[in-house]
C-alpha cells in the first residue's frame, strides 16, 4: 500500500470559481493543467516530489485531459523529454530536485536551449538550499545564465504562483527559450488558497494525436555549424523577447509606491529595495521589525520584487532605480549573480544610483528575518539615519541574542542529535554487519552514496569517506582502491543503482576488471526520496502475498529478480544474495567479499523492504483482521534487566531509537539498562546483533497475542498460576 493523494488529487479537480485551498507545490500542480500542459515527466526528490507523485496517481484524470505523464528515470531523461518542445506546440513541464538535479540534467538542457524551444517548456525546480536544505549549496542561477534559460523565482503567495505558471509557458512560447521556475522548501509548503479556473485540454495531446510529424529542420538540432547561429539568436533575438514580455505582462512586482511610481513619502526617502520573489515574505517581515512595513506587510519605501531574475529588464531597473539615491539588492546566496546584473544594467544606461548588497547582507546562507534585520539596519544607518524605528529594531535583536545567550548558558551544551534510520529500517543491520566485518579484517575504505543509506555516516556506524553523487559510490572509489591496501566498499541503493549506478559504477567497474566490492541495497523503493516505485519494485500480488504471510521477515525484495538479472546479463560472477535481518551471515558475506581470490567485481545484494512500506501495507490488514475478530500476534523485543550487564555495547552496535536506557532497578548497580520502549516494530535486530558479536543473552523475544484462541487463554490462566506460586513474598 503507497501513500495515497486522494484529497489532492480532488483538489485538481476544481473548476472555475472554486476555491483551492493547499501547499504551494500542489498549486503550481494545478497551475499545470490549468495552463494546457501536454506532457509531465521528471525525477523525485524534495521539496517538489508531490507533483510528479499526485500525477501519476490521477491518471484518470489525465487521461481525461489528454495529458501525458511519465515517471523519468533520472534528471537527464526528463529534460530530455522536453525535445517534444523542440518541433511541436507543445507546452510540457519536468521537475526535478535541485542544483544536483541540474547538474545531472546539464546535458540534455545544454542541447534543448541552444535550438530553442517552439512550445513552451518548463522546468520546476526544487531549489534546496538555506537552514532545511539536504544537499550542497549551490544555485540553479548559473544554468539559467550559461544556457540563456528564463529564470522565475515566484513570490510564495499560491495565487502569484499559479499566475506565473501560466505566464512561464507563455514567455517560453514568446521567446523560444525553456523556462526555470525554482522553488524553495517554504515555497513548496506554504499554504493558502486562491480561486481556481478549468482545466485546460491541451489542443495537440494524447487525445488529439499529431498526424505527421515535423519536416526536417537543421536549426533544430544542436549541432554545428548551427550552433554558431543559435548563440546569436539567444542574444539578438531570444533575452531581447524576453524582456519585452516581462515588462509588458508585469511579471515582476512593484510595492511600496503610488500609482504612477511615485514613491509614497516615508522614513527613507530616495531610498529603494530589489529581492528575489522567493526571498520576499522574509524581507517584509524584516522590515515590519524595522517598522518599514505595516501589518498587512505592504513596505512603506519601494520594492521592486522580482519574479523573474533571468533575464532582468534593463529599462524596468532603469525606471525603478530612477531618481533614488540608492537601493540594496536582496538576493540569497552566492555568487551576487543579480547584484551584478543591476550595476551592469543601470551603468550602461548611465543611471547612476548607488547600488548595495552583499556589503550589507551575509555574502552566504539563508537569509532569515534576522539575518536580513542586520543588514537593513546598517543600510538604513548609513542612508538614511533619520529613521527612528533603527533604535528599536537594533534592541529587539540585542534581545533575541541575550535570550539565546541565557538559554544556552541555561542548557548547557546541547548533545548531538543527527538524523538516523527509521524504526527497524532493514538497512541498519547492514552496518552493524559491516562494523562487525571491520573488526575481523581491519578498517576499509567506504564509498557512501545518495540516500537513506548514507544516514550510516552518523553515530554510531560513522561509516563512509565520501558522497559524490546519486549513484556515484562505485564510480568514486575507483581512484582509492588501487591505492589501498585493502579492499574499498562502495555502498549503493536500488535507486541510486538505476539512476546512475548501472552504467557509471558496475559497468566502468567490469570494463576495467577492477577488483571491487559493491554493496546493493535492495529495498524495493527510492525510499528516500517518498517511497516511489523502481524497475524492481515488487507487484501488487507479491505485496499482497507478503501481507497475507504476516511474517516481518517475508522478503518482498526477492519477488523481483530485476537487480539480479541485469548484473548477471552484463557479466558479474560473483554475487551474494542476503537478507538484511540476518546479521552474521551478512559478517560472513562481507567478508568474504573482502577476502576471496577472485579479483573481479564483488556483488552483495542486500535484500529487505522497506519498514516504511511494510507498516504502510501490514498496518491496514492487522487491522481488519482485528475488526473481524481474527487472531493476531505480534512480536515484541525486550531486555532482561536481571542479565543486562550494562555495557551497552547493543546500543552501540545499532544505533535503534527504540533500544535505549533507563535507572537500573537493582539498588547495588548504578549503570543503567538497556530497554526497548513502544515503537518497537519487532525487526529482530537486537537479538542479532547479540548473536553475531556474543554479546549478554539479555535479550528475549515476546508474542504479543490479540484475539487469542481458547487454549491459547487457558495456557496463559494456568502459567499465570504457576509463576504466583514461584514469585518471592
Amino acid at each position: 500500500m503507497e501513500v495515497q493523494f486522494t484529497e489532492q488529487i480532488e483538489q485538481l479537480k476544481l473548476g472555475a470559481g472554486a476555491t483551492f485551498h493547499g501547499e504551494g507545490i500542489l498549486a503550481i500542480t494545478k497551475g499545470l493543467l490549468q495552463a494546457g500542459v501536454a506532457y509531465v515527466g521528471g525525477y523525485q526528490g524534495a521539496p517538489v516530489s508531490h507533483l510528479l507523485d499526485v500525477l501519476v496517481q490521477a491518471k484518470p484524470l489525465m487521461d481525461e485531459l489528454g495529458v501525458h505523464v511519465e515517471a523519468c528515470s533520472n534528471e537527464a531523461s526528463a529534460a530530455a523529454m522536453l525535445g517534444a518542445s523542440l518541433h511541436y506546440p507543445l507546452r510540457g513541464c519536468v521537475t526535478w530536485k535541485s542544483i544536483v538535479g541540474t547538474n545531472v540534467a546539464a546535458d540534455a538542457l545544454s542541447n534543448l536551449a541552444s535550438p530553442g524551444v517552439v512550445g513552451g517548456a518548463l522546468i520546476v525546480v526544487g531549489e534546496d538550499y538555506g537552514e532545511g536544505a539536504s544537499v550542497i549549496q549551490e544555485r540553479t542561477h548559473a544554468y539559467a545564465l550559461k544556457s540563456t534559460l528564463a529564470l522565475f523565482d515566484p513570490r510564495p503567495e499560491l495565487g502569484n504562483m499559479v499566475r506565473l505558471v501560466g505566464q512561464a509557458f507563455a514567455l517560453s512560447e514568446a521567446s523560444n527559450m525553456p523556462a526555470l521556475m525554482e522553488l524553495r522548501i517554504r515555497a513548496c509548503h506554504v499554504r493558502g488558497s486562491f480561486t481556481a479556473a478549468d482545466n485546460v485540454a491541451p489542443k495537440v495531446s494524447t487525445r488529439q494525436l499529431i498526424d505527421e510529424p515535423a519536416g526536417f529542420d537543421y536549426m533544430r538540432l544542436a549541432h554545428p555549424p548551427v550552433t554558431f547561429r543559435h548563440e546569436k539568436l539567444k542574444v539578438e533575438k531570444r533575452i531581447p523577447a524576453a524582456q519585452h514580455f516581462i515588462v509588458e505582462q508585469g511579471l515582476n512586482e512593484v510595492f511600496g509606491e503610488l500609482p504612477g511610481g511615485a514613491a509614497a513619502a516615508g522614513p527613507a526617502p530616495g531610498l529603494g529595495l530589489i529581492v528575489q520573489g522567493g526571498v520576499f515574505p522574509a524581507l517584509t517581515r524584516a522590515l515590519q521589525q524595522l517598522g518599514l512595513a505595516d501589518d498587512f506587510g505592504e513596505p512603506v519605501l519601494p520594492v521592486l520584487c522580482l519574479n523573474v531574475t533571468y533575464p532582468l529588464a534593463p529599462a524596468q531597473l532603469s525606471a525603478f532605480c530612477a531618481g533614488k539615491r540608492a537601493v540594496l539588492v536582496v538576493e540569497e546566496g552566492n555568487p551576487e549573480y543579480i547584484e551584478k546584473d543591476v550595476v551592469q544594467a543601470l551603468r550602461r544606461l548611465d543611471v547612476q544610483t548607488s547600488v548595495h548588497g552583499k556589503d550589507f547582507l551575509p555574502p552566504t546562507g539563508e537569509y532569515t528575518v534576522e539575518a536580513l534585520s542586520r543588514g537593513l539596519i546598517g543600510f538604513f544607518e548609513r542612508l538614511a539615519p533619520g529613521i527612528d524605528s533603527l533604535a528599536a529594531a537594533r534592541a529587539w535583536l540585542a534581545g533575541v541574542d541575550a535570550a539565546r545567550a541565557e538559554v544556552a548558558q541555561a542548557l548547557g551544551p546541547l548533545p548531538a542529535r543527527p538524523p538516523g534510520f527509521c524504526i527497524g529500517c532493514p538497512e541498519r543491520p547492514v552496518f552493524s554487519a559491516l562494523k562487525l566485518a571491520q573488526q575481523q579484517v581491519g578498517p576499509v575504505h567506504v564509498a557512501a552514496d545518495i540516500g537513506c543509506h548514507a544516514l550510516a555516516t552518523f553515530e554510531p556506524f560513522s561509516s563512509g569517506h565520501s558522497i559524490l553523487g546519486y549513484g556515484m559510490s562505485l564510480a568514486s572509489r575507483a581512484g582509492v582502491s588501487p591505492m589501498m591496501q585493502r579492499r574499498s566498499i562502495a555502498v549503493m541503493g536500488d535507486g541510486g543503482f538505476w539512476h546512475n549506478g548501472l552504467l557509471t559504477g558496475v559497468q566502468a567497474a567490469l570494463f576495467n576488471g577492477d577488483d571491487a566490492v559493491l554493496l546493493i541495497m535492495k529495498n524495493g523503493y527510492t525510499s528516500a526520496t517518498g517511497t516511489q516505485d523502481i524497475l524492481n519494485t515488487p507487484d501488487d500480488e507479491a505485496k499482497a502475498a507478503a501481507a497475507a504471510s504476516g511474517s516481518l521477515h517475508q522478503s518482498l525484495a526477492h519477488k523481483n529478480q530485476t537487480i539480479e538479472d541485469t548484473l548477471k546479463g552484463m557479466g558479474v560472477q560473483w554475487m551474494r544474495v542476503v537478507h538484511t535481518y540476518e546479521v552474521d551471515h551478512m559478517r560472513r558475506t562481507l567478508q568474504e567479499a573482502l577476502t576471496t581470490p577472485f579479483a573481479g567485481l564483488k556483488v552483495i545484494v542486500a535484500e529487505g523492504e522497506c519498514q516504511l512500506e511494510r507498516q504502510r501495507r501490514i498496518k491496514p490488514w492487522i487491522a481488519g483482521l482485528l475488526k473481524r475478530g481474527e487472531r493476531v500476534v505480534r512480536v515484541k523485543y525486550g531486555v532482561d534487566e536481571d542479565v543486562c550487564t550494562g555495557d551497552h555495547a547493543c546500543i552501540r552496535l545499532s544505533g535503534c531509537p527504540t533500544l535505549t536506557l533507563k535507572d537500573n532497578p537493582d539498588p547495588l548497580r548504578v549503570d543503567p539498562v538497556a530497554t526497548v520502549i513502544d515503537g518497537c516494530v519487532g525487526c529482530g535486530l537486537c537479538g542479532e546483533n547479540a548473536h553475531a558479536a556474543t554479546l549478554c543473552p539479555s535479550f528475549y523475544r515476546a508474542e504479543v497475542i490479540q484475539n487469542p484462541r481458547w487454549h491459547e487463554r487457558a495456557a496463559a490462566w494456568l502459567r499465570e498460576r504457576v509463576t504466583c506460586v514461584l514469585r518471592p513474598a
